[in-house]
């Protein structure tokens, strides 16, 4: 396969997602049925400068995460992942490399979450996806690059966060977190990508180094507790925050909910609202063709 082949695949597959497919909604200006270039850059958390350059054979190195987000944006099968893979220059993960592939059948159940807060992260905690709520609750996750999109690097060098843990309850997260990754490791010995996360971790923060080399870490098995987020517009809001394991494709989903009825509940959907109010500004009508 000749590496242009990459850009051209990518629109062919672009024009064939129907919008509703997505989430998203058709509007009555469209010519056509796929996605426009902005949505799927949007989708994929790349610029849609870069997407452009990339259809047009400007840009031909895409990194393995972004060939990962394209296709799961494209909702691609197994076999045409690989084959995107193979395009860009790329071996298709295999099985002793970290899994960040969100299946059909994983993405059916999170369009069903579409208007409740959920992140997924893979088994090193490296940031997959957030959908619209998420960063509505926590805050935009879409300029997160490198190592801020891995959570034990985000909590370990005490980057900002809405939610609201005491010294102690922030210490024995860090522990869990990195206890996990641990675990990890040792299911994925020949991951260089995740070789060089830890390598980053440790030399980046004396913190991780400690937890990594302590004889005994704490068993990561407390997957539902409450935590409270401290909402800029709306106030601190007490949640139920559940971490569901995908154990074939060895992610990390957590989703945070409210019991109905409760004030929480009412703050958690005032907050989703104005956050996804403003992720989606207002934009003119554009009379223009798909691009």
């Amino acid at each position: 396969m000749e590496a242009w082949e990459f850009g051209p695949t990518v629109r062919r597959w672009r024009d064939r997602v129907a919008p509703s497919a997505v989430g998203l909604q058709a509007g009555r200006r469209r010519r056509a049925g796929g996605l426009r270039r902005e949505e799927l850059a949007a989708l994929a958390g790349i610029s849609a400068d870069y997407l452009t350059r990339l259809e047009q054979g400007r840009a031909t190195a895409p990194s393995a995460q972004v060939v990962e987000s394209l296709a799961r944006a494209l909702r691609l099968s197994d076999t045409e992942r690989d084959l995107l893979y193979r395009l860009a220059g790329h071996a298709a993960p295999g099985p002793d490399v970290v899994p960040s592939r969100v299946t059909p059948s994983v993405q059916r159940l999170l369009d069903r979450l579409s208007n409740t807060p959920v992140v997924v992260y893979d088994a090193g905690w490296t940031l997959v996806l957030a959908n619209e709520p998420y960063d509505a609750l926590m805050g935009d996750t879409t300029t997160w690059r490198g190592l801020e999109r891995n959570a034990v690097w985000r909590n370990v060098a005490r980057l900002p966060s809405r939610v609201v843990h005491t010294p102690r309850e922030q210490a024995e997260h860090e522990a869990r977190l990195v206890a996990d990754l641990r675990l990890t490791a040792a299911r994925y010995p020949a991951d260089r990508t995740l070789r060089r996360l830890i390598a980053d971790l440790a030399s980046g923060s004396p913190r991780f180094a400690g937890l990594w080399d302590a004889e005994a870490l704490p068993a990561p098995t407390d997957t539902s507790r409450r935590k409270t987020v401290d909402h800029p517009a709306v106030g601190p809001i007490t949640l139920d925050c559940d971490t569901l394991f995908v154990a074939r494709d060895d992610l990390r989903i957590t989703v945070y909910t409210a019991e109905p009825g409760t004030e929480d509940a009412d703050r958690l959907a005032l907050a989703v609202v104005l956050g996804t109010q403003s992720l989606q500004p207002y934009s003119a009508p554009d009379p223009g063709a798909q691009v």
